[in-house]
């Protein structure tokens, strides 16, 4: 959805695990509600739809996290999954790790991902790159945007499991 590419599963794991231990970067497993078709319920692979990230890799400012998501399994795309998803990271990262400030690297052809962070968080385009063909967008965590980012989390917390990996 912003600039990463779909991996395979093996590909996943194996990026997963070289984040574990990375203190700039947070990730969780997006997971699909489970079925009762899935004996291993939510720990079945099955359920594995997409990831979120954040990297606190700014030089400039160690409390800017960059944001990432995407949502791979194309029947749960459009459905509202990645703005839910968003929220709670970014209440995740400004509650509990102290982020003042977000940017999102998008591919330039990615409307619906733009539309996203410009119309439903207030980001703001800052830069284009004609060569990696991609949008720069910022936001800035006031404290209006914190009590927002924390009347979502109180809305949601008892229907979605947000465990780090």
């Amino acid at each position: 959805m912003t600039g990463s590419e779909p991996l395979t599963i093996d590909e996943e794991f194996d990026m997963q695990q070289s984040w574990r231990n990375d203190e700039d970067k947070c990730t969780f497993i997006v997971l699909a509600k489970a079925s009762s078709e899935q004996p291993n319920g939510l720990h079945s692979i099955e359920t594995m739809i997409g990831d979120v990230n954040f990297y606190l890799n700014s030089h400039d400012n160690p409390h800017e996290a960059e944001l990432e998501v995407m949502i791979a399994e194309q029947a749960h795309s459009g459905r509202g999954v990645a703005t839910e998803v968003l929220k709670l990271m970014m209440h995740y990262a400004v509650n509990d790790i102290g982020v003042t400030d977000f940017v999102v690297r998008i591919k330039e052809t990615n409307n619906a991902s733009i539309h996203i962070f410009e119309a439903k968080f207030g980001f703001i385009e800052t830069e284009r790159s004609k060569v990696f063909k991609e949008v720069t967008l910022r936001r800035q965590v006031t404290e209006d945007f914190k009590a927002e980012l924390n009347m979502w989390s109180e809305q949601n917390s008892k229907r979605v499991i947000f465990e780090p990996f």
